[in-house]
């Protein structure tokens, strides 16, 4: 589990990075938010599950908003 907050997310594209405390940044899509909803604030917190995308990049999914 990846916990930290939203970083420049683009609502007209649809994706978004999540910055954990170490400063990493993991890339998300907007299908991948768990509520449904398609945009999650940037400066939010936000939560979600590691994995590895298609080109093997780390990428966050089950992405869900905290508090």
């Amino acid at each position: 589990m990846i916990t930290g907050v939203i970083e420049g997310f683009d609502d007209r594209r649809g994706y978004g990075l999540l910055v954990d405390q170490a400063g990493r940044r993991f890339f998300f899509h907007c299908v991948d938010i768990i509520d449904g909803s398609r945009s999650i604030p940037n400066g939010a917190a936000a939560s979600g599950e590691r994995t590895v995308g298609l080109l093997g990049h780390d990428q966050v999914t089950e992405v869900r908003a905290r508090g």
